[in-house]
C-alpha cells in the first residue's frame, strides 16, 4: 500500500522562492490529508500535481499565519471549481471564528458542507477520524499558541504492523510528545534554527536541529524529516550535518519532494 507525503511548503514564517510556507499532502493509498495550509498552498497543489478536490480532511497545527493563511483561498477555489463533497478542518479553537469573519467581510460563499473540529486539550492524544485506510490522531505540542501535532497510522492489510507518520510543527523541545511518536516510521519535525541559535529557539519556542534530532533518537523513530526551515539558511547542508551528529537517519524536506513512510 502506498504511504507517503508530498511537501508543498517547508519554510518557516517568511516564504522564499525555494521554500513556501508550511503545507504537505499525505497520501495513504489514494486517501489524501492536507497538513497545514500556509500562504499559496493552492498554487503548490497545482504545481506538484496534487488533486485539490481529492482532499476532504485538512489538519492545521496552529493559528499562526504561515500555517493557515492559505485556507480561505483554497476553500474558495474548491467552491468555484464546483465542489459538492464535504470538507472537515481540524484546528485549534478559534479557527471557526477566524474563517467565519473572513468569509463575512469578503462576501464569500462556500457551497459545500464545511465542518470544523476545534481542538482544545492539553494532555494525551485524541482520535480525530478513521477511514478504511488510516486513523488520524492529534496530540499537543509546546509553542507560543495552542498547537497540535498529527499522527497518521495506516490500517494494514494482513499481519504487517501499521506504518505511522507523525507531523510536529511548530514546537520547542519537549519530551511530553515522546509517547505519541514512539517508534514512528517517519517523524517530521520542525527545525527552524541551527544550534548557534539555541537561545533564540528557546525564547520563540521553536526547535534547533539538535533538539529535533535528539527527540527523534529518544522516540526511536525510524527516520527523521526536518521542515519549517528559516529563510536565513540558503543551503541546508549545515543543518543536515548538525542533525546527523545525534540521529543519522535524517533528511531535510524540500518543496515538491515525496517522502515514503517505509517499514
Amino acid at each position: 500500500m502506498n504511504f507517503y507525503t508530498t511537501i508543498l511548503g517547508s519554510g518557516a514564517a517568511i516564504p522564499t522562492v525555494a521554500r513556501h510556507c508550511s503545507a504537505q499532502v499525505v497520501n495513504v493509498n489514494g486517501f489524501r490529508i492536507l497538513l497545514d495550509c500556509g500562504e499559496n498552498t493552492q498554487t503548490q497543489l497545482r504545481v506538484y500535481h496534487q488533486k485539490m478536490q481529492g482532499i476532504a480532511h485538512i489538519c492545521i497545527t496552529h493559528l499562526h499565519g504561515d500555517h493557515f493563511f492559505g485556507l480561505p483561498g483554497l476553500l474558495s477555489s474548491m467552491h468555484l471549481c464546483g465542489r459538492t463533497q464535504p470538507v472537515t478542518v481540524y484546528a485549534p479553537a478559534g479557527i471557526r471564528q477566524s474563517m467565519d469573519l473572513l468569509m463575512e467581510v469578503s462576501g464569500s460563499h462556500i457551497g459545500f458542507e464545511l465542518n470544523y473540529c476545534e481542538l482544545d486539550f492539553s494532555e494525551g492524544m485524541q482520535l480525530l477520524f478513521e477511514s478504511n485506510l488510516c486513523r488520524v490522531y492529534a496530540f499537543p505540542l509546546l509553542h507560543s499558541v495552542p498547537t497540535y501535532g498529527y499522527l497518521i497510522e495506516e490500517i494494514p492489510r494482513g499481519a504487517n504492523p501499521p506504518r505511522r507518520y507523525a507531523y510536529c510543527s511548530d514546537t520547542t523541545y519537549t519530551e511530553t510528545i515522546l509517547p505519541f511518536v514512539e517508534g514512528v516510521n517517519l517523524l517530521c519535525m520542525e527545525s527552524t534554527f541551527d544550534k548557534a541559535f539555541t537561545s533564540v529557539a528557546q525564547e520563540k519556542l521553536h526547535c534547533t536541529t539538535e533538539m529535533a534530532a535528539t527527540l527523534a533518537a529518544k522516540a526511536g523513530a525510524k527516520h527523521l524529516l526536518l521542515t519549517h526551515i528559516s529563510a536565513r539558511y540558503k543551503e541546508p547542508e549545515k543543518l543536515l550535518a548538525e542533525a546527523q551528529e545525534f540521529f543519522p537517519q535524517v533528511s531535510i524536506a524540500a518543496d515538491g519532494e515525496r517522502y515514503e513512510v517505509q517499514y
